[in-house]
């Protein structure tokens, strides 16, 4: 079937990502020489896929360059701060047709996109050892069962494609619980898992080193060196001259939050000394 268009989501604070996320949105960052969401824009029109659609919400106005470079679509998530990414495609229902569903923070190493697609499936690599990863349960090439965590599994990472008949379900599905108090903070997988007899999904998988995301800065750095020397971040440049250190001795940086949910600063260690950062206050305090 023939791929209609795709659904990048980026409405989503990536607190995980803190400080980098709270200075500009973690699809804006640039990697390895590019910004994350126009690389992935880029691979997506070299696929001949020309309709785009970007669900925003966090710092929705440094998205708007991208509908005057690229020509996207930019589709506004009012609820972005108080519901999970299940409103992302509440949001963007009216496009669903054969789509791509892509999270914006993802980088492909070589182009997964394609015009032409046999039917709907989910992409996974595979996690040696434990994992505390989405691990998927499959039966001759289609997804049975997923679960939280496992060991020795194909995991779920990366995009995803909807047929049309996958879409409607879907979309159903979504209307029929949308307003229940408790799907408010549920991933659209978790309602995919709750009705996935519904819901026929292939797995598609993919060498390892293909599809990598970033939930911390260690992480990054492990990618794109460049951002050991230079962090891109005017907090931990601050933090730096501070403690008369270079930005390559800040590591293990972890963001917190408050008893509201909203970010709160930063913890990170320097040589044997670990320290916190709020952002409201600046203050900074060695943890003893």
């Amino acid at each position: 079937m023939k791929v209609d268009n795709a659904i990048i989501l980026a409405a989503g604070t990536a607190s995980r990502f803190a400080p980098l996320s709270l200075e500009r949105p973690k699809a804006l960052i640039e990697v390895r020489g590019e910004v994350l969401i126009e690389r992935q824009i880029r691979q997506l029109r070299e696929a001949g896929i020309s309709e785009i659609v970007i669900v925003v919400g966090y710092r929705k106005e440094d998205f708007s360059y991208l509908t005057e470079k690229y020509g996207v679509i930019l589709v506004e998530n009012p609820d972005y701060l108080t519901r999970n990414n299940n409103s992302s495609i509440f949001a963007a229902r009216k496009y669903l047709k054969n789509s791509y569903i892509c999270s914006s923070d993802n980088y492909f190493l070589t182009n997964p996109f394609e015009n032409d697609v046999e039917g709907s499936y989910y992409s996974a690599v595979y996690a040696p050892g434990k994992t505390g990863e989405w691990c998927i349960m499959e039966k001759d090439g289609w997804i049975q069962s997923v679960t939280v965590g496992g060991a020795d599994a194909w995991v779920m990472l990366g995009h995803v494609f909807w047929s049309e008949d996958f879409s409607r379900t879907f979309l159903s599905i979504l209307e029929e619980v949308y307003h229940r108090p408790e799907t408010a903070g549920k991933l659209w997988e978790t309602i995919y898992i709750e009705h996935i007899d519904r819901l026929p999904l292939r797995i598609r998988k993919y060498p390892p080193d293909t599809i990598f995301e970033f939930d911390t800065l260690d992480e990054l750095r492990q990618f794109d060196p460049t951002y050991l020397s230079d962090t891109r971040s005017t907090i931990l440049k601050t933090i730096a001259a501070r403690l008369a250190c270079e930005e390559a001795e800040i590591v293990d940086v972890k963001s917190y939050k408050t008893e509201n949910n909203a970010a709160a600063g930063v913890r990170f260690r320097v040589g044997g000394k670990r320290y916190v950062y709020p952002y409201q206050t600046g203050k900074l305090e060695e943890i003893l």
